[in-house]
C-alpha cells in the first residue's frame, strides 16, 4: 500500500428443487429493471425464492443427491446459487462472478451458502449490478478467505505489491454485499515489512455493504476510490486498516483494532485540495485492544471524521499522526464530533486536529456526504 508501513433486516429463504445434472442457462442482459438497476435499494441486498423440496437424483452408485436451482427473485434479477459442495450453479464465487455477462444491465444476485470458500474473487469493471448475499444467520460461516501478502512473488520474481492481495476485488459499479464474511488470514505485525495484506478491494463507484465482517490485520479495507456506503459493517485489523482514497460513509459500523501494541485505523489518501474525497464514520463503536492512532495522514489533505461514536480506551492521547509530514498539519482535515467514551477524550490531542462544531460536521452526518440522494433508495 504505501512506502512506510507503520435497520432494516434482510431476510433469506432457502430453496430446494431439482436441477438435474446441469447448471441454470446463461444469463441474458433484457431491458427490465434497467432504471431501477442505477439505484441501490433493500431489494437488491435480499433474495426471496420459492422454497420446495423435490426429489433426490439416483446417480450410478446409488448415492441420492439434492441439487439447488435458483429461480429469478420477484423484482426481476437474476439469481446464482453457490455451494461449495456442487448443489447449486456454481462451487465457487469467482465462478459465479464468470457467469454473469459483461456490460450486464441489470441486478444480478449471487446467493452464497454457507462454507469456507478458499479463493480470491475479482469482480471486474465490466460487471456492474452484482450483489453478493449470504444469509444473516451465517454471517460468521459464509467465507471467502485467501492469504496473499505484499511480499509475495510472481513467477517472475517480482512482488505482488498491497493492492493485488486483496481477497475480493471489486472494480465495478452498483456492487453491494451482505450477510458475509471477506477475510485475509496473514498475520501482520506493525512495523514488518511485506505483510500487508488486503481482504477487500473497493475500487468501483457507488457500493452499498451491509452486515459484512471485513477481516484483516495491516490494511485489511482498501478502500480505493468511488462512493461507498458501509452500514453495520464489522472491520478489523491493526496498521492502516481502513486505508484509500473514496468518499465513504461508515454508519453504525464496529471498527475494532486487534494491535498487539500499536496502529492506526485510518490512512486517507486526499492529495489535492479539490478532490472531493474523505473517510466519515457516523455512529460507530471503536474499540479493541492495542494503543492506536484515529487516522494517518497518508495524503498531503488527508480527510477523516468521526461522529457521534463510542471510542474505547485504544487511542493515543495524540490521537492523529501526520506521517512524519508537519507540512500535512495545516492541510488535513482530522475531526471529532459529539464522541464519547475514554479514547474520545481530546485532552493531549495534536493541537493541528479539529473539535468540530454542530454546523461543522453537518455535512459529513448524513446521506448527502456520499450524495445518496443519486444512487440509494433505502
Amino acid at each position: 500500500m504505501k512506502a512506510k508501513a507503520f435497520t432494516p433486516s434482510v431476510s433469506f429463504l432457502c430453496f430446494w428443487v431439482l436441477l438435474g445434472l446441469g447448471t441454470s442457462g446463461l444469463l441474458q442482459n433484457d431491458d427490465i429493471g434497467i432504471e431501477s438497476a442505477r439505484y441501490i435499494s433493500w431489494e437488491d441486498l435480499s433474495v426471496a425464492e420459492d422454497v420446495r423440496r423435490e426429489r433426490s437424483l439416483k446417480h450410478g452408485n446409488g448415492d441420492s443427491r439434492e441439487y439447488l436451482a435458483p429461480s429469478n427473485a420477484e423484482d426481476g434479477s437474476r439469481v446464482i446459487v453457490v455451494e461449495k459442495n456442487g448443489r447449486g450453479d456454481s462451487v465457487t464465487v469467482q465462478g459465479a462472478v464468470d457467469m454473469v455477462p459483461d456490460s450486464n444491465s441489470q441486478r444480478v444476485k449471487i446467493y452464497i451458502l454457507p462454507g469456507i470458500y478458499r479463493e480470491k474473487v475479482n469482480v471486474p469493471i465490466t460487471k456492474p449490478y452484482i450483489s453478493f448475499i449470504g444469509s444473516q444467520k451465517y454471517v460468521g460461516k459464509t467465507v471467502i478467505s485467501w492469504s496473499d501478502k505484499a511480499s509475495d512473488r510472481y513467477s517472475n520474481g517480482s512482488e505482488i505489491g498491497t493492492y493485488r492481495t486483496a481477497t475480493v476485488t471489486v472494480d465495478s459499479d452498483f456492487f453491494c454485499a451482505t450477510a458475509i464474511t471477506i477475510q485475509n488470514t496473514v498475520v501482520a505485525v506493525p512495523g514488518d515489512q511485506g505483510n500487508q495484506a488486503a481482504a477487500l478491494r473497493i475500487k468501483g463507484d457507488k457500493a452499498m455493504l451491509y452486515s459484512v465482517r471485513i477481516l484483516g490485520s495491516q490494511d485489511t479495507l482498501d478502500d480505493e476510490s468511488g462512493s461507498h456506503y458501509f452500514l453495520k459493517c464489522y472491520i478489523e485489523g491493526n496498521v492502516d486498516f481502513i486505508f484509500g482514497n473514496a468518499k465513504s460513509l461508515y454508519r453504525d459500523c464496529y471498527i475494532r483494532s486487534n494491535a498487539k501494541r500499536f496502529g492506526s485505523i485510518a490512512a486517507h489518501h486526499r492529495d489535492r485540495e479539490n478532490e472531493d474525497t474523505g473517510f466519515s464514520f457516523v455512529n460507530c463503536t471503536i474499540s479493541g485492544t492495542g494503543n492506536v492512532t484515529l487516522g494517518r495522514a497518508w495524503g498531503n489533505y488527508a480527510r477523516i471524521v468521526y461522529s457521534n461514536s463510542y471510542i474505547a480506551d485504544v487511542i493515543t492521547p495524540a490521537g492523529w499522526d501526520d506521517w512524519s509530514d508537519p507540512a500535512r498539519d495545516s492541510e488535513v482535515l482530522f475531526g471529532e464530533y459529539n464522541c464519547t467514551g475514554k479514547g474520545a477524550d481530546r485532552t493531549g490531542r495534536v493541537p493541528w486536529s479539529k473539535s468540530l462544531t454542530q454546523d461543522e460536521a453537518k455535512p459529513f452526518l448524513g446521506m448527502e456526504f456520499i450524495s445518496g440522494d443519486q444512487w440509494l433508495r433505502l
